[in-house]
């Protein structure tokens, strides 16, 4: 129908109704629930079988529509990216692909672009400027005129502002809004991913103003009122690069069991809805923690100072006090405004030898601050058995952590395994997240719960089909349960292929989220999961103490509707996967750098991927991927199996599966591109050791 059927049905006629009418219809049709066609008819986007998504990009060319209804992905060949560029929102009509691969899609029209800005490097070739995005899912290179090209240099870093957006038969194009300066430069990883994932960085002057108002001290009157817990010996413990204290613990014997509280930093007395600092720390969603640099959700005046539990400060906290039976179940909980005083400030690694020796009859090991450890390991240990009980997964991976000097040059790369210190503090978070949910459900307030969500019936065969070369089988038919993951990750945990092993089994389950429905948490087994005690640098944990505060108080809920809380569920979530994938680019570069002193050297690694295009390897030393090329593999034609993540050579026999060891020389490494090339040392026979395999095999035995 045009504009003018539309208008009769309604019976409008009159000039003002007739042009909001038409403001209305541009704006369905901006936002993809209406298409105009070239007769200027309007049709519900329902009717025409067309889905609108979002865009994103592929490194080789094509890309995928997500779309908003939640349904399959579309499949977008290069051809139809050509008019699109990573993060845009578009309208497709889709079709069947041959056999049976998944929808493919046809862009329809362009509703809305994504992106305003590209970070990347500014090139200037016979006279002709343009910047090659540093996001490989940006595919085209942004043209800049001669005139927009400011002071860049060829192969410095900037900022450029797309002007242009490109079509189906021009590229993008753009002017320099910033030089960021030379791409080698110390700390420049950092500065690209911040602007390249849009992260807010600098603080608005109404924050900062408000900020300062806090003071650095709890004021008397805001003390009055609550719980005292200043004599009580409660104590931080966390990493030693830690400077946001937000949680403190104390556990005590009872007749029938513990007596755990779980203190938390009072944030939301501070930051108050509808506050500066409220609508900046929403907009952030979480700290970023990047090697050596925090973006904190928080000003420091309060992430780091009036809201961190200081040793031997007074402080305003939220107390979780619950009361724990010999089998690890919280008998009962409850919640109180409390004043606290951190009576140590302690760090994981002391904590660990601490727990490795009996108690002492000394000051340190009876009546000091430290005496409750031995209490809270046993308390720790009740809960740790309760988990296995339920089927919770228990998966204790290695922390990689990227070592720097003054200079911001990398000088080591070392995994941290886990101790019963890191796993004590993480049980008594668990625990107080669960009787936070269970608080709020029962008080009937809005939320975000945690969800996590079990495998698709798709993801479970997958997962399936890997297992079976490897001897293993996951149980539970199409539905498996909890328990049966946490069975086949406890089957698997003295094999050498276990870090893969359980690489695999978390990417066959969803991503964990933010929402306001109730979906349980899978990984944990448990049937309802918020998080509430992080409030310093997540925005889903102060949200869970305003609503906490209300009950407590004796307030009414806070008005909010349901589609206010799922927004902020899907702003939160996107939050923090921004801010994992920014941290993981940042960490990737500087292996990259760290790598490029050690090419041509020999080490051991496993594979842990399987493409056509050949090997990604994990190295053992430095805990870094890098690709094995199928062309280096050897005078052979290797063929991808998928279903069982192997490469097999048709003559050779010779097979690379996935989690097998292989030695593996470095033999490029390009930290601008993301990239680090290795070879095999031993490569199929008859090869002639591969693409100059025989130089960086001697070469990689003499530096080792």
């Amino acid at each position: 129908m045009d504009l003018g059927a539309i208008a009769a049905v309604f019976g409008l006629d009159e000039p003002d109704e007739l042009r909001a009418l038409s403001r209305r219809l541009f704006a369905m049709q901006r936002d993809g629930q209406v298409m105009r066609s070239r007769e200027g008819d309007y049709a519900p986007v329902t009717k025409l079988d067309l889905a609108r998504g979002s865009v994103r990009g592929h490194p080789d060319g094509h890309g995928f529509l997500v779309p908003d209804d939640g349904g399959e992905r579309i499949y977008l060949a290069a051809k139809q990216m050509r008019a699109l560029m990573h993060g845009d929102r578009a309208l497709v009509r889709p079709f069947p692909r041959a056999r049976g691969a998944g929808p493919e899609g046809v862009v329809v029209e362009v509703l809305e672009r994504g992106r305003r800005e590209v970070v990347g490097r500014f090139w200037r070739e016979s006279g002709i400027g343009f910047v090659r995005p540093d996001d490989p899912r940006f595919q085209q290179d942004l043209l800049v005129p001669a005139g927009s090209q400011g002071r860049a240099r060829s192969g410095q870093m900037v900022v450029a502002t797309i002007v242009d957006p490109p079509t189906a038969h021009s590229p993008p194009i753009g002017r320099v809004g910033e030089v960021l300066g030379e791409h080698t430069a110390p700390g420049m990883e950092i500065d690209v991913a911040i602007r390249a994932h849009a992260l807010p960085a600098e603080w608005p002057e109404e924050v900062r103003t408000e900020a300062a108002r806090v003071g650095g001290d709890v004021a008397e009157r805001d003390k009055e009122g609550r719980w005292d817990l200043r004599a009580l010996p409660l104590v931080t413990i966390d990493g030693e690069d830690a400077k946001d204290f937000d949680d403190a613990v104390y556990c005590a014997p009872t007749e029938k069991g513990w007596r755990l509280i779980v203190a938390i930093a009072d944030v939301a007395h501070y930051v108050r809805p509808g506050s500066a600092l409220d609508a900046e720390a929403r907009r952030r969603g979480t700290s970023v923690y990047f090697p050596g640099r925090v973006l904190p959700m928080l000003p420091e005046a309060l992430s780091n100072g009036l809201c961190s539990l200081r040793p031997d400060e007074d402080r305003l906290c939220v107390a979780c006090e619950m009361w724990i039976d010999g089998e690890g179940r919280i008998l009962r909980s409850r919640f109180r405004e409390a004043l606290m005083r951190s009576h140590a400030r302690l760090v994981y690694e002391e904590v660990a030898a601490r727990l490795g020796t009996p108690p002492r009859g000394d000051g340190a090991g009876s009546g000091g601050p430290l005496a409750h450890l031995h209490h809270l390991h046993a308390v720790f240990e009740l809960l740790l058995h309760a988990r296995r009980r339920r089927g919770a997964l228990d998966l204790d991976a290695p922390e990689v952590r990227i070592r720097m000097d003054e200079s911001g040059e990398v000088v080591a790369v070392e995994a941290r395994q886990r101790n019963d210190a890191h796993r004590l503090i993480e049980e008594c978070m668990i625990a107080a997240n669960v009787a936070a949910a269970r608080f709020l459900s029962r008080h009937q307030r809005r939320f975000l719960y945690r969800v996590h969500e079990g495998p698709t019936t798709e993801k479970a065969r997958e997962l399936r089909a890997f297992l079976a070369p490897l001897g293993l089988r996951l149980g539970g038919g199409e539905r498996p349960r909890p328990q049966d993951y946490a069975r086949l990750v406890g089957e698997c945990r003295t094999r050498p292929d276990a870090d893969l092993i359980h690489t695999v089994v978390l990417r066959s389950l969803a991503q964990a989220l933010y929402t306001p429905v109730n979906g349980g948490h899978f990984g944990l087994a448990l049937a309802a999961y918020s998080h509430f005690t992080s409030p310093i640098r997540r925005y889903p944990d102060l949200t869970a103490h305003r609503a906490i505060k209300e009950v407590l108080s004796g307030g009414a809920p806070a008005v909010s509707a349901p589609a206010d809380m799922h927004a902020l569920g899907e702003h939160t979530s996107m939050t923090e996967r921004r801010a994992d994938e920014a941290t993981r680019e940042v960490e990737f570069r500087l292996k990259c750098r760290y790598m490029q002193d050690r090419v041509g050297e020999a080490h051991f690694g496993r594979v842990s991927g399987v493409t056509g295009f050949g090997l990604f390897v994990t190295l053992e030393d430095f805990h870094v991927d890098g690709l094995v090329h199928v062309s280096s593999l050897g005078a052979d034609y290797f063929h991808h199996d998928p279903a069982r993540h192997e490469m097999r050579g048709e003559r050779s026999g010779r097979v690379f599966r996935l989690g097998d060891r292989i030695e593996v020389v470095v033999s490029r490494v390009d930290p601008g591109e993301r990239k680090i090339d290795l070879e095999p040392l031993h490569p199929v026979a008859g090869s002639g050791g591969g693409r100059g395999s025989g130089r960086f095999r001697r070469r990689g035995r003499g530096r080792r």
